[in-house]
């Protein structure tokens, strides 16, 4: 298995015939502007951001200063587009090569890997400025933990190795969960805790349905994502699992946190749901490997509509159910 670093093929182009993978020059500034946005990776930080909102008015059990939230959206979003740049730098030998990344701007030679290392950079130091002077330092110290952790532990160490790259490396994606407590408390307690662990069972049955999606793309770069190495069957078999994790985890908020029964409810009807989109998807992946017949991003997208419900239950609770 390979295990190239972002340089490796840095000069030479897949002969696929796509013009996505030649470089490109940017018609206008708006091209230039709009090829540094997509190194930021918009939907993974509207994402983390749906994480961190909702836990902020759990904590206030109510609506936190406008000017908190402001500040606590503008630094993990700057954060998590820091993370996703440095993501972009290192991979981009093989998102030239995969179908589903090869239209991003380094691949596309839009933007050069040193100015997209600058703009990392500015982003990250403009995002610890931020959380730290108007949020506080723990919330800055938990941001700069989850970029390091993204980029050095996932990107760099686990996602060429193993198939529990997205396992692991998906802690990054969960400690949204945290900076939204410790903005209003400053301090950690066990009820970011469980949502932190939510988000970390979500993970793998959302990445590994959208990595069977694209498991040709993972498989023709030599990245072991478990679609990749493993049967449909078994795919199919291991979201379920963590399926049934995440949605007892879930339901741990009640008492743990003490909600009213607004929580729970939501929690449950929604993770049924959920339960049952993972077990058809493993019926369908034991009748065949072909994706027409899986479907996997039926639950992929079921997996976003999940986690987006699930924390708008937690922003409300506290309004509802007093």
């Amino acid at each position: 298995m390979s295990h190239a670093g972002p340089n490796a093929a840095a000069s030479a182009r897949p002969s696929t015939g796509d013009p996505g993978a030649a470089s490109e020059a940017p018609k206008s500034w708006r091209d230039v502007v709009a090829a540094y946005v997509g190194l930021t990776k918009p939907r993974v930080i509207e994402l983390l951001l749906l994480t961190t909102v909702p836990v902020m008015f759990f904590a206030e059990r109510g609506i936190p200063p406008l000017g908190l939230v402001a500040a606590t959206v503008v630094g993990g979003a700057l954060s998590a587009g820091s993370a996703s740049a440095y993501n972009c730098i290192y991979d981009r030998d093989i998102d030239e090569q995969m179908r589903r990344t090869r239209r991003r701007a380094l691949p596309r030679h839009i933007v050069s890997p040193v100015s997209a290392l600058v703009f990392a950079t500015v982003l990250a130091v403009l995002s610890t400025v931020v959380l730290a002077l108007w949020v506080n330092w723990l919330s800055a110290a938990l941001s700069v933990l989850a970029n390091a952790f993204y980029v050095f532990v996932y990107t760099m160490l686990l996602k060429r190795r193993t198939t529990q790259n997205i396992v692991w490396g998906g802690l990054a994606g969960c400690f949204p969960a945290l900076i939204g407590w410790t903005a209003v408390t400053g301090e950690l307690a066990w009820t970011p805790v469980v949502l932190f662990l939510v988000v970390f069972f979500w993970t793998p049955p959302h990445t590994w349905a959208l990595a069977l999606r694209y498991r040709e793309d993972y498989r023709n770069v030599d990245v072991p994502m478990l679609p990749v190495v493993k049967p449909a069957t078994e795919v199919g078999r291991q979201v379920v699992i963590y399926s049934w994790v995440m949605v007892a985890t879930s339901l741990l908020l009640w008492p743990v946190a003490g909600t009213s029964l607004v929580y729970p409810v939501a929690a449950a009807v929604l993770g049924a749901v959920f339960l049952v989109e993972a077990h058809r998807m493993w019926k369908r992946a034991k009748g065949s490997e072909a994706l027409t017949d899986i479907n996997p991003m039926r639950l992929f997208h079921a997996s976003n509509l999940y986690l987006s419900l699930l924390f708008v239950a937690v922003a409300l609770d506290p309004l509802l159910g007093r």
